[in-house]
């Protein structure tokens, strides 16, 4: 099983469509990063977490030829308006792909992207199948069933949805607070992918030093550092982050 991060970026991602590099060194392709968006290829399926405004180049990128199911972790533009291209792997599969979300991203993806789920016509019909985030859910892997814990966290005034799989790796793109109940479900694991937006306090988001306290406290073997701005430049994070911590760049894959 593998973990790809397929994006990295904060929602205006680096470059910004301004150009914009800010601190980041243009010359290092690690500083390119469009938004945050993941994937898990089993050996029977490929799943997606979030469908970024970037999600065609970077499924083309990673020479992702389907997708399975979909999950999203809230209802921000930069996690759900890739939407539309789905289309194709409903064109793929002739059935409509699976998509998990809670209860207000239900509402959002249904206001702002309802003929994806409602069939107008027989040349237009519902490409995408809205499903509910429950605590059961698991991944097909050959003979084995994965479990797919999702873990409620703040997102600043929303709630996002973590991802825990296999009791292995946790991926929280989003996040200005996990709640202590929910450590024992985070503390040890593999990989920890953890939201880190710049240096300074964010509401919204996870600072520099709130993400490296929570890896204290977590105690994962490797951390991984997303949804990060043109502040943190990928060779002055290497320099300054302790051994077992990493900056996230596009593409990089994680075997499970």
């Amino acid at each position: 099983m593998k973990f790809i991060i397929l994006g990295c970026g904060s929602s205006m991602g680096v470059p910004r469509p301004d150009g914009f590099f800010g601190n980041c060194n243009p010359n290092n392709k690690k500083n390119y990063r469009s938004r945050c968006s993941a994937l898990i290829q089993t050996k029977d399926e490929n799943v997606l977490i979030d469908t970024s405004p970037d999600m065609r180049q970077q499924l083309i990128k990673n020479k992702i030829k389907k997708i399975d199911k979909v999950f999203y972790s809230h209802m921000h533009a930069d996690q759900t308006h890739g939407i539309n291209d789905l289309r194709v792997f409903y064109i793929q599969n002739k059935r409509p792909i699976p998509v998990y979300a809670d209860s207000t991203t239900k509402k959002y993806l249904l206001d702002n992207f309802k003929y994806c789920f409602i069939n107008y016509s027989k040349e237009y019909p519902a490409t995408l199948k809205l499903m509910s985030i429950n605590n059961n859910l698991t991944l097909k892997d050959g003979r084995k069933k994965i479990s797919f814990k999702p873990i409620k966290v703040k997102h600043g005034k929303v709630d996002s949805i973590c991802y825990v799989i296999d009791k292995k790796l946790a991926y929280i793109s989003d996040v200005s607070q996990i709640f202590k109940k929910d450590f024992k479900h985070l503390r040890n694991l593999k990989y920890l992918v953890l939201d880190c937006l710049w240096i300074n306090k964010h509401p919204s988001h996870l600072n520099l030093e709130e993400s490296l306290d929570l890896v204290l406290k977590l105690n994962p073997n490797k951390a991984i550092l997303t949804n990060l701005s043109p502040v943190l430049d990928y060779d002055y994070l290497k320099k300054i982050l302790p051994k077992k911590v990493i900056p996230a760049f596009d593409g990089l894959t994680i075997n499970l």
